[in-house]
């Protein structure tokens, strides 16, 4: 009606009599009712708008053409354009197509000016990698989640010829959407009518593109795909795009972390914008699980340079190629060394002064360390004494050291050479003559770290098991390495000194329940085709990880997922007597003694070799009221 009403006042040069506009209400229901049935018959209303595309411009064009042309042969027909002007309708054909096309052009570029800030663009870039398979035919293939995330991928699969895919449809719960179609390809069903589709269009394969989906709604979506008897990817949650910069294997299969169902992380971007941006950054340890997604996450700040350090050749290398091909404004510098070498870690800070220095560097395999416990001491103690003792010569702006549960009445020793590291760095920060802020941050175990459970019965469940269990009520916490880096970060900017830092780590999980979960994700019964077997307790291992002593209070800080220990101060009496006894200890690879120092040290450490049980669960931050 606009476009009609518009092209009147364009003909009489915006001054239109009653008798020249007459024809304008005899024609209007006509030009309504014409306009609507060809847009109707041409998918116009089907459309979304966020997702327009080439093809849906080309569908404006032919019903725009036909609608103009059945108005014209109507009034030829029916009043032989007496008192009708031609020109009229040649107007409200070029009015109609450019604002309808206009409109949804716009709501397009609106859309995506969003999608690109929220960093998730190149996610769908990578789609080629993971979906090439050369087959004689295309699979069929149904996305399941009709949003952003699912336009994205079958944009990249209908503009990349080598992807043998096509998608016949997409699934998902809101009503709203059902009927509409995307780049041509209709919104079918709600996602529990799976089955019925799957028969109905021969599906093959199903993506599930619902990035925000929490652990419950992957869970009966997995169930239903294994009902169906289909191949099904998903893409990663929230938690993991957040960080701006997704791998070529993005689009992955459903994995146990998905099922985990940890939400994702609301981050103050300002306050570690401000931290991080324009500075040298160092990180110690860069080519380890939480060492690497650490330097993805501090890259995303733009800081002037960031220095890797790492004694693992191959990591130090993988790591340093991603950087500079990810972040190419981002200065990237890497350094094969090890902390345990004072003077290689001056060497760096001699000639490239970092500001802010995160210290992940750490041996953190309990079993591994209860038999070379010399070695906790050299890397994990005396390693974190010299990054401390440099980063203050040098008056680095602020030190945070990553830290574990294990600290927390240690039992074995990675967790009490752990635990004397916090004591290292919150002395040097207590000590009031340093002008670096030193901050720790303590959380528990992370989703697909090298030293994870998860891999290992992996491997068991794929050999045919038996899954090996310590015992039926050991619990860990978990979170993922994402999630973990990026409140590291936020702690860190967060941080005046001498704090200890704790993540809230949710629930713990029994890792019985997650062996059962796993041998029934890869299609197995537990007990039934994959046995569980439970060997006892390791030596150094509890049944319940803690993470705070009974001496510390958890203090709520401006971040839900991060709290601030009200801890007592490290008395150095205590510490510096048995320091040196302790080194001179290592260097003569004496393991009774050892334990005998850091018992001295530590009275909380259970140094008996023995595996530490407790008769009832241990207090949790999230249970104490603040």
């Amino acid at each position: 009606m606009a476009a009609h009403y518009g092209a009147y006042l364009v003909r009489f040069d915006f001054s239109v009599s009653s008798r020249e506009f007459a024809p304008f209400f005899t024609l209007l229901p006509y030009v309504l009712l014409i306009k609507i049935a060809a847009f109707y018959c041409f998918d116009l209303y089907s459309g979304m708008w966020r997702y327009t595309s080439l093809n849906d411009l080309f569908n404006v064009i032919k019903a725009s053409t036909a609608a103009s042309v059945a108005l014209i042969l109507f009034v030829l027909a029916r009043y032989r354009f007496e008192g009708f002007s031609r020109s009229v309708f040649l107007i409200d054909y070029c009015f109609t197509l450019i604002a309808i096309a206009g409109v949804r052009v716009a709501a397009r570029v609106i859309f995506e000016q969003s999608a690109r800030r929220a960093g998730t663009k190149a996610l769908f870039q990578n789609l080629v990698r993971v979906l090439r398979e050369k087959k004689s035919a295309p699979h069929r293939i149904l996305i399941i989640g009709a949003g952003d995330c699912g336009e994205k991928i079958l944009r990249e699969i209908k503009d990349n010829a080598s992807i043998r895919y096509e998608v016949v449809g997409f699934l998902d719960d809101d009503r709203v959407k059902k009927g509409r179609k995307i780049h041509g390809v209709p919104v079918l069903d709600k996602i529990s009518r799976l089955p019925r589709v799957v028969d109905r269009l021969g599906v093959s394969d199903v993506v599930i593109a619902i990035p925000s989906a929490d652990a419950a709604r992957i869970r009966s979506i997995v169930e239903l795909c294994k009902y169906c008897s289909i191949k099904f990817k998903t893409v990663p949650g929230m938690g993991e795009l957040i960080d701006g910069r997704v791998t070529v294997n993005a689009i992955r299969d459903v994995e146990f972390r998905d099922l985990l169902g940890r939400k994702p992380v609301e981050l103050d971007q300002e306050q570690i914008g401000a931290f991080l941006k324009g500075k040298t950054v160092f990180v110690s340890g860069a080519g380890g699980s939480i060492g690497r997604g650490l330097c993805r996450q501090i890259c995303r700040f733009a800081p002037s340079k960031i220095i890797l350090f790492e004694w693992a050749e191959s990591p130090l290398y993988e790591i340093d190629l991603e950087l500079r091909r990810n972040y190419p404004n981002v200065s990237v510098i890497a350094h094969l060394g090890d902390v345990q070498h004072i003077r290689e870690i001056e060497n760096v800070f001699d000639r490239f002064s970092p500001e802010i220095v995160f210290h992940a560097a750490a041996y953190k395999h309990v079993p591994m360390l209860e038999a070379h416990p010399w070695k906790a001491v050299e890397n994990n103690i005396m390693g974190t004494e010299n990054m401390v003792d440099v980063a203050d010569r040098y008056g680095c702006e602020k030190f945070v050291f990553v830290s574990t549960d294990k600290a927390v009445n240690p039992a074995n020793i990675m967790g009490a050479s752990k635990r004397v590291s916090e004591m290292i760095v919150q002395h040097k920060s207590m000590a009031g003559n340093s002008a670096t802020r030193f901050v720790t941050v303590r959380f528990g175990n992370v989703i697909g770290s090298a030293g994870s459970v998860i891999p290992l019965f992996k491997k068991q469940i794929k050999n045919g098991g038996p899954v090996t269990v310590t015992h039926p009520e050991v619990v860990r916490y978990f979170m993922l390495i994402p999630e973990a880096c990026q409140l590291i970060l936020q702690a860190g900017a967060m941080g005046k000194g001498g704090e200890i830092f704790i993540l809230e780590m949710g629930a713990p999980v029994k890792i019985a329940e997650m062996a059962r979960d796993l041998i029934r994700f890869s299609g197995f019964e537990p007990d039934v085709d994959i046995k569980i077997e439970y060997v006892g307790l390791r030596p150094g291992e509890k049944l319940y990880e803690e993470l705070m002593t009974d001496h510390e209070n958890v203090v709520a800080t401006d971040h839900a997922k991060i709290m601030v220990l009200n801890c007592a101060s490290v008395d150095v009496e205590i510490l510096d007597p048995y320091f040196a006894m302790l080194k001179q200890a290592a260097r003569q690879r004496n393991q009774s003694a050892i334990r005998q120092y850091l018992q001295s040290i530590l009275p909380e450490y259970s140094c008996s070799g023995q595996a530490s049980m407790f008769s009832a669960e241990p207090k949790k931050p999230h249970e104490i009221t603040t």
